[in-house]
Parts: C-alpha cells; sequence; structure tokens
C-alpha cells in the first residue's frame, strides 16, 4: 500500500543569530538529505520544518545533539506549477471547510508541476477532498527520493 503521510521534522529552536546552521549541520553530518523546508518563528523562537530522505535517522540524529524534535504526519499533493495552480487547491480545502494549519511548496524535475505540503488536523479528510476532486496526491516515498 502506498504511504500518503509524510513525516515532517519539526525542530524548535531560539529566535537568535546562527541557530539555524547547527541542526542542518548535524543533519549534513548524519548523511540525511533536505528535501523541503519551512521556518516560522516569533520574537522568542522558531520552529524549523523540514522533511528529509530519512526522517527516524534525522530525528534520532538532531536528538543525540541536544534537538527538541517531532515528527508530525503531513500530505503532499502535486498542483500545477502556473498562477492560479494553488488557488485550485486552496478552493477545494476551503470548500470542504476543512482547517488547514500551514503549508509551504516546492517545485521538481517534473516540469509545470510543484509539490505543495499541507497540514491540516484533520489529514485524512483533506486527502479525501483534494482525491475526489481529481487533485494528486503524491506518496511519501516519492518526496523522500526526489
Amino acid at each position: 500500500m502506498i504511504n500518503m503521510k509524510i513525516k515532517q521534522l519539526s525542530i524548535f529552536l531560539q529566535n537568535r543569530m546562527g541557530s539555524l546552521s547547527k541542526p542542518l549541520e548535524v543533519l549534513s553530518e548524519a548523511n540525511v538529505n533536505i528535501r523541503a523546508m519551512c521556518m516560522a518563528d516569533t520574537s522568542e523562537f522558531g520552529i524549523l520544518r523540514l522533511v528529509v530522505d530519512n526522517p527516524e535517522k534525522g530525528k534520532e540524529a538532531l536528538e543525540e545533539n541536544n534537538f527538541l524534535v517531532k515528527i508530525t504526519d503531513i500530505i503532499g499533493v502535486e498542483m500545477n506549477d502556473t498562477p492560479g495552480g494553488l488557488t485550485a487547491v486552496l478552493k477545494v480545502i476551503k470548500d470542504n471547510e476543512i482547517d488547514l494549519e500551514y503549508l509551504y511548496a516546492f517545485t521538481h524535475e517534473k516540469e509545470g508541476k510543484a509539490i505543495l505540503l499541507l497540514h491540516a488536523d484533520k489529514l485524512d479528510e483533506l486527502a479525501a477532498a483534494l482525491k475526489e476532486k481529481g487533485i494528486v496526491i503524491v506518496s511519501a516515498e516519492e518526496v523522500y527520493n526526489l
């Protein structure tokens, strides 16, 4: 069975100069490759969200270096990399009254397509609503192996 839930690492960092480089160095030394990343911050702390090629190995390496790490399930969808591509996906989410917590996107080698990573409390409901409207859900393995 294809695994549609992507394991995302959420790393809690102090909001100060240089705090981003250390976890990235740890992952590099552990030979864990980053596929996508997003940084959100407040005045006190930041949350670095990463999709990596080996989530368990990445989590273990970061925890060994005293980082607070949480694994969260997200889903990825394929969208058109054109004006309005994101709007079409968001319309399905709005029409189904699903509360989206956050999203981030990236392009890849598939011409004219991008991958949108999404998190919501009702992840299964989100995936079902998107699939029903013909939006392609990307497997976790596809994202890890990009």
